[in-house]
């Protein structure tokens, strides 16, 4: 018989992060410690952390629905309809069970990542701020060694904006430095279009949701017209029909998709995004969303199960102050995980 508890944690930025959503200084997470009672020393570990502003799952009165399936847990309700509005619940569920099918050790998925023998490359996040702190942010990721820069947009004046990007430009070469950009929805229909050629003096590599979700034939226009290969994002939360999924992507034809496990109900969701997506010639990378390093792990693994040549958006495992000990480590710009560190759970 299994046993499944929740842990509440508030992980404590080590910065005021700045998002299109607003500043975040905590985020409020439970982790899911799965046993069972024949194997009473093996447990697996998950995470489930709602984010502001994005998962659907957020406002709901997640503790009630954690008791609740508590009381009713078997690794049946994973792929039950139940779970389907819940997709960061689903997330750590999935990643808990995982965790304890292969022994409790941390290791969701076995593979060359997860053995210790390859790394995945990763984009450098910038995050928003005054143009002081994100030319700061900028120096710092490139002495580091990243090759490829993602930028927040969106929250400074555009024509701010647009200085960062040129002087990125004036010292790097789309050679030599790959930019992304990432708008969350932050342009108008009306103007998108020709801010977007703006961007494009900058040879960005792509662009993340230029408009708010759910204007799917506004959407479509943009992609078809824009100079600057975009990326959906938002777009793509909330949907979780099969057939749906595939109407989504006919009718707007992205260059590009962007899979966040939490906020689209864990890795089985991604994957289908993901043989959809490839079936129309679509590319993808997967992100995280400031999960703590217990999400960060199992998203890590399960991406390193895939043959993608693009640099990831992974996190870095060093947004908390109280993050949980890991055996993830950064290597310049390759996240990598160390067979040899012995980790503990401690969250206390």
């Amino acid at each position: 018989m299994f046993t499944i508890q929740f842990i509440p944690y508030q992980l404590q930025f080590k910065f005021e992060a700045g998002t299109s959503r607003g500043v975040l200084k905590q985020r409020d997470s439970f982790f899911v410690l799965l046993t069972h009672t024949d194997f009473p020393n093996q447990m697996g570990i998950g995470e489930i952390s709602p984010l502001f502003g994005l998962s659907i799952d957020f406002d709901v009165n997640i503790r009630q629905l954690l008791q609740k399936i508590a009381e009713n847990f078997t690794p049946q309700i994973l792929d039950d309809e139940f779970l389907k509005p819940f997709p960061a619940v689903q997330f750590g569920l999935e990643t808990a069970y995982l965790d304890w099918k292969n022994g409790g050790k941390r290791i969701i998925f076995d593979n060359n990542f997860s053995k210790g023998t390859e790394k995945l490359w990763i984009n450098g996040l910038i995050w928003m701020g005054s143009e002081q702190s994100m030319q700061q942010q900028i120096e710092d990721k490139l002495e580091k060694g990243f090759r490829c820069l993602k930028l927040k947009i969106g929250a400074l004046d555009f024509e701010t904006e647009l200085g960062i990007l040129k002087s990125i430009r004036q010292k790097f070469s789309a050679k030599q430095i790959t930019l992304r950009v990432d708008a969350n929805g932050a342009f108008l229909p009306e103007n998108a279009l020709e801010k977007l050629k703006k961007l494009a003096d900058f040879e960005l590599h792509s662009i993340e949701q230029p408009i708010m979700a759910n204007q799917i034939e506004k959407m479509a226009e943009l992609v078809q017209k824009s100079p600057v290969p975009i990326a959906l994002d938002e777009e793509l939360i909330g949907i979780n029909d099969t057939e749906h999924k595939k109407k989504l992507l006919e009718t707007i034809k992205p260059p590009f998709i962007i899979l966040k496990p939490t906020l689209l109900g864990g890795l089985k969701a991604c994957e289908e995004w993901i043989k959809i997506a490839e079936s129309m010639n679509i590319n993808w990378w997967i992100t995280s969303a400031l999960e703590s390093n217990i999400g960060l792990n199992a998203i890590a693994q399960f991406t390193a199960n895939f043959n993608n040549n693009l640099p990831q958006g992974l996190g870095t495992g060093g947004l908390y102050h109280n993050n949980i000990d890991s055996a993830l480590y950064l290597e310049g710009e390759y996240l990598g995980f160390d067979v040899n560190y012995k980790t503990n759970f401690l969250f206390y």
